[in-house]
């Protein structure tokens, strides 16, 4: 998903200092008075409630009487990001469209409303992506932002042979910049991860702009946050206990941070219960490789960041002070150890070939091993629709007596809602909670590889495994890159049965553990 233009943003409409909203509010009072003329001159007849917009409370307005919308960029949970162009200015935009239909209750209605204007909040803001406009119809609302071609953040860095402390300051330094001015103009963030962050173009020294502000909220004074939201290696131990504030976007930052100079996240296993195990215990790990050859000043400032009580964590605008993130700071030049951009590269991938195929086996199984199965998810799909929310799937499993937490059944819904439509399906279903031995068994292995196989060679090929991942919308050719270079363990370019059968049988890959790098 690609948003931000160099074109549009190359001079941010308020640059930012440390007192943005009084320059700002200076210009407002300065700015010459309207002529109060009578409404009745220039505005339309009052429109039909039919032609008012349920999600902005104004008037329907046809998106493509102002752009051509082009391309696909990426798909969300709630909707597909295509590249469009303005049509007065020939300039190129991303629209990121929400169907209307996915928005199934007010609560998720309301969410939206308050991304659009969390957005016209920030727009101008130096790593921002910057904000033009919304326009809703009978079907989708269009959200036009700026175009970023540079990719995203992990996948910009990987590309490279080999990368430097300095540059890892530099792009940490713009994610804490956001998470700074986010903070000083009221807003909490939620959600910070790589995969929010794009480069604004391919240049070298091309800035970085956060793209997505779906989960975030206006901050209210004395207000204690409770709802787990986020994504799993990113969470603060505070939002785990339903008890938070702004300060979980440092921590999120933090971990971003770490794994920028370590290419692992730190706190890591193999299911998301353990990683909210590992991230309450609040253990950072600044000992094994690399860590011995990074400078004291980042793990100084990582340790900071990491600061399990929120109340001891610095704050973004001290993080901006320290000597090592500063512009002019202590952060080496020396080249990272070249094992960093190896793990990146694989905690990226995260192996999607495995996900894909206990898919394909769970779409296959004889229905009498998944005849209750279906009963369980019949019963948990309360409106008929076919899918299941994640309200019914928390109201499903309490009704059969789970003691889940909040964070489990959230962390169960984004396991198994594979195709990221924030609903699961009932393949979907079957693939998440049928048991793992049935899945491993010789017959259903052989089931999922003849999926790839789809020429009976006896090998997966490149192309195979490309045409399969692009049909559940994995198949970036850096993720299949790495999928292969994963499995494929002779290097003949092509994975054949024993290594698909290797690769399903095994847990966590020694290569995301951290503690065992050597």
């Amino acid at each position: 998903m690609g948003l931000c233009n160099s074109s549009d943003s190359s001079s941010p409409r308020n640059s930012y200092s440390s007192t943005p909203m009084k320059a700002q509010e200076a210009a407002e009072q300065s700015r010459p008075k309207q002529p109060a003329f009578p409404p009745s001159l220039f505005l339309p007849k009052t429109p039909s409630l039919s032609q008012i917009g349920q999600i902005l409370g104004r008037p329907l307005a046809d998106i493509t009487k102002f752009y051509n919308i082009d391309k696909e960029l990426g798909r969300g949970q709630f909707g597909i990001t295509y590249l469009c162009t303005e049509k007065a200015s020939r300039r190129n935009y991303a629209c990121k469209s929400i169907s209307k239909q996915k928005l199934t209750s007010s609560s998720e209605i309301e969410d939206v409303r308050r991304e659009v204007s969390i957005m016209q909040h920030l727009n101008g803001q130096p790593n921002i992506v910057g904000f033009k406009g919304a326009y809703e119809d009978k079907n989708n609302l269009n959200l036009v932002m700026e175009l970023c071609s540079g990719g995203e953040l992990f996948d910009r860095i990987t590309a490279r042979g080999s990368y430097t402390e300095k540059e890892a300051a530099r792009i940490a330094r713009q994610i804490v910049n956001v998470v700074h001015i986010c903070h000083f103009m009221g807003v909490m963030h939620r959600d910070l991860k790589p995969e929010n962050f794009l480069f604004v173009s391919r240049d070298k020294d091309a800035p970085l702009k956060a793209i997505d502000f779906g989960l975030s909220v206006f901050i209210e004074r004395g207000k204690v946050y409770k709802d787990i939201v986020g994504t799993a290696y990113y969470i603060a131990p505070e939002v785990l206990k339903q008890n938070y504030g702004k300060e979980i976007d440092v921590w999120s930052a933090g971990v971003i941070l770490y794994i920028l100079l370590s290419g692992v996240p730190p706190f890591w296993a193999e299911n998301e219960k353990d990683i909210f195990e590992a991230i309450l215990k609040g253990q950072v790990d600044l000992e094994c490789p690399p860590w011995p050859s990074i400078s004291t000043g980042a793990k100084s400032l990582i340790r900071k960041m990491l600061m399990v009580d929120p109340k001891m964590r610095i704050t973004a605008a001290q993080a901006l002070e320290d000597p090592w993130l500063r512009e002019d700071g202590s952060a080496s030049s020396t080249p990272l150890d070249s094992a960093v951009l190896m793990r990146m590269k694989q905690f990226r991938a995260m192996n999607k070939l495995k996900k894909l195929a206990l898919k394909v086996i769970a779409e296959n199984l004889p229905k009498e091993e998944i005849q209750g199965l279906r009963q369980v998810f019949e019963n948990m799909d309360t409106d008929g629709s076919g899918t299941i929310t994640y309200e019914e799937l928390k109201t499903g499993l309490h009704t059969l007596g789970s003691k889940l937490s909040d964070a489990e059944i959230k962390a169960l819904m984004n396991a198994a809602d594979i195709d990221n439509s924030g609903t699961i399906d009932y393949v979907e279903f079957i693939t998440a909670t049928m048991h793992q031995h049935r899945l491993d068994t010789e017959q259903n292995l052989l089931v999922a590889f003849r999926f790839f196989d789809k020429d009976d060679s006896g090998f997966i090929t490149r192309d195979e495994l490309r045409q399969a991942m692009n049909q559940y919308g994995m198949g970036d050719k850096a993720t299949i890159d790495q999928v292969l270079d994963d499995v494929d363990t002779d290097k003949d370019g092509r994975i054949n049965y024993e290594e698909f059968a290797e690769m399903m049988k095994r847990g966590t890959p020694d290569t995301f553990d951290h503690h065992r790098w050597n």
